[in-house]
């Protein structure tokens, strides 16, 4: 018996049992849907946390004050030895470091006319612009010039400009700082939320002398971002800083590190394995239904082979084989199975898309999850679907011609 024709007799046998066939089918189309759903979940969580990571710089490494002692106390990050612009030229000098920016940070109320919002500012460098890679949207960032004078100006977060401003330009006007006017050169360009549950657009940036000058008092720095010339050499470079930065501060070399160092390598590293980790567990929990689907195809085959022994028997009468009879009923199974992958794929990748709205991040649909799938749910019915064809293979012809 020719493959088409054993095909087709198996489809007109399931579509005689529309109900049964399409109920059969519901656990395929779960199991490969939520397998291409959770999938994608876990691809587009590994996206979304690498375009952050990007987005807050390429080969950048984050310098931050070390923890102090008070007696036999350890007082934490930040007391102990402060990081001060002389540092931050200092590291520009190091042969593997593209820029270094230092850093400032507090909280302010942002005045303009009757509108107010409160925010964070971070003070800086035009150096940041480059390392963090965050251009202006509008307008302009500022300059050594304006550094060098502490100028009163600034560049807006998105979310600033929009809660001072509407849709109006900002560019040119002057809010309020707390007590310290400031004009607006530029308006940042977005970065969206944040990981951590923050809203990267929702800040001010504005040059580091002004806010040492006239909102803060003392010339220590809350950071200093530092910008390697190669990604390969990220690790290098911040060795080379911290050790200058040991040789500077003249730290004993039997003292633990006074600087905190982070560099985007690592972070992107240690995203990429947790998230790996998530969708391998997110696809493991999804495959159990794939299983379930399967020993659903396996009972509703058991059952249709006890209906159909006298057919069966007829069959073998008029000259079918044993493998005729193996083959139809595993065509059976394997049909059952692939039209409810198909119909998984679709289902699987539109919960792909509407999770991804919710949840704000990239749907992460690939061809590989897609394909694993497909695969996955043929060899589902080609198992589970060999033990009934078997049964039904091994039926005596005499005995299941005298079934009632």
């Amino acid at each position: 018996m020719s493959f088409w024709l054993t095909l087709r007799l198996a489809w007109r046998s399931l579509w005689r049992r529309k109900m049964r066939t399409l109920l059969t089918m519901l656990g395929m189309i779960i199991g490969v849907g939520a397998v291409i759903a959770m999938l994608s979940v876990g691809n587009g969580a590994r996206i979304s946390v690498e375009k952050e990571i990007a987005g807050m710089g390429t080969n950048t490494v984050m310098l931050y004050p070390g923890s102090g002692r008070r007696g036999g106390t350890r007082t934490g990050q930040g007391t102990g030895r402060e990081l001060t612009m002389e540092d931050c030229l200092a590291i520009r000098e190091l042969p593997n470091v593209m820029t270094a920016a230092p850093m400032l940070r507090g909280d302010v109320q942002v005045v303009f006319g009757s509108q107010n919002w409160a925010t964070s500012y971070t003070a800086t460098s035009p150096e940041y612009f480059v390392a963090r890679n965050w251009p202006a949207a509008q307008g302009r960032v500022f300059n050594d010039n304006e550094v060098q004078a502490a100028a009163p100006v600034c560049l807006l977060g998105k979310t600033v400009k929009e809660k001072l401003f509407g849709s109006s330009d900002p560019v040119g006007q002057v809010v309020r700082l707390g007590a310290v006017p400031c004009q607006v050169v530029g308006v940042l360009e977005t970065k969206g939320d944040a990981s951590y549950g923050g809203v990267r657009d929702d800040m001010v940036l504005l040059p580091y002398t002004t806010a040492q000058r006239r909102m803060q008092r003392g010339r220590g720095l809350n950071c200093i971002t530092v910008s390697a010339r190669q990604a390969d050499r990220v690790g290098s470079t911040q060795k080379q800083v911290m050790e200058l930065l040991r040789q500077r501060h003249r730290v004993p070399e039997d003292e633990e590190e006074p600087y905190y160092a982070y560099n985007q390598a690592e972070i992107s590293k240690a995203a990429g394995e947790a998230t790996r980790v998530f969708t391998t567990l997110l696809g493991s929990i999804a495959s159990v239904s794939l299983l379930v689907g399967g020993i659903g195809i396996m009972n509703i085959m058991l059952v249709s082979v006890t209906e159909r022994i006298r057919e069966i028997g007829i069959r073998m009468a008029i000259g079918a084989r044993g493998a005729d009879i193996l083959l139809q009923f595993l065509v059976e199974a394997v049909v059952l199975s692939v039209m409810g992958g198909l119909i998984g794929i679709g289902l699987g990748i539109g919960a792909a898309y509407l999770l991804a709205d919710v949840f704000s991040w990239p749907p992460g649909v690939s061809t590989g999850s897609v394909m694993i799938s497909f695969v996955f749910s043929v060899l589902v019915g080609i198992f589970f679907g060999f033990y009934p064809a078997l049964q039904a293979a091994k039926l005596d012809p005499i005995q299941a011609l005298r079934h009632e």
